[in-house]
């Protein structure tokens, strides 16, 4: 009875942790971490120690580069922390007034408002708009990758057990 629970919310983590790559507020490698180790502690998977751990390394490496990459980005292109600032209310603002499209435009005109907002003209602004939004980018693709992989593995030992 409890490998059942522990199942499903392992499921329900995993599909979470998927969301959280895109959702900011959410952080979805660990949360898909978590779902693989609780598919560990029941009678429907068995990981070796040496991959959980690589697994929990690279969740967290990944989480801690989801907080640097835009600001690197930003900065790269010649944005302030107003422009990150910027970035991350026009996506969250974006996800929810203007899904899907609003995930990719909604950091750019986050970033160019806050920028042109501190003094900045058009043209630096947009700039930094746009490496707030290459920033936001590679940010996702990597929880996307580093998620995806973690779901696949997930996946993978949950059927070969059937």
């Amino acid at each position: 009875m409890i490998d059942w629970f522990l199942l499903i919310l392992a499921i329900v983590l995993i599909i979470i942790g998927l969301i959280g790559c895109v959702l900011p507020v959410i952080p979805g490698p660990p949360l898909s971490f978590i779902g693989l180790l609780l598919l560990h502690f029941t009678r429907f998977g068995t990981f070796s120690s040496g991959f959980l751990l690589l697994m929990a390394f690279v969740a967290i490496v990944i989480t801690v580069l989801d907080y640097i990459v835009p600001l690197w980005g930003t900065k790269k292109f010649g944005g302030s922390k107003a422009g990150i600032w910027g970035a991350t209310i026009g996506l969250v603002i974006g996800i929810f007034f203007l899904p899907p499209i609003g995930i990719i435009i909604g950091p750019l005109v986050g970033a160019v408002i806050a920028e042109s907002l501190k003094g900045k003209d058009f043209n630096k602004s947009l700039k930094a708009g746009f490496g707030s939004l290459v920033g936001f980018a590679l940010g996702i693709g990597l929880k996307l990758a580093t998620s995806g992989v973690i779901t696949y593995y997930f996946f993978q030992e949950l059927f070969s057990r059937q």
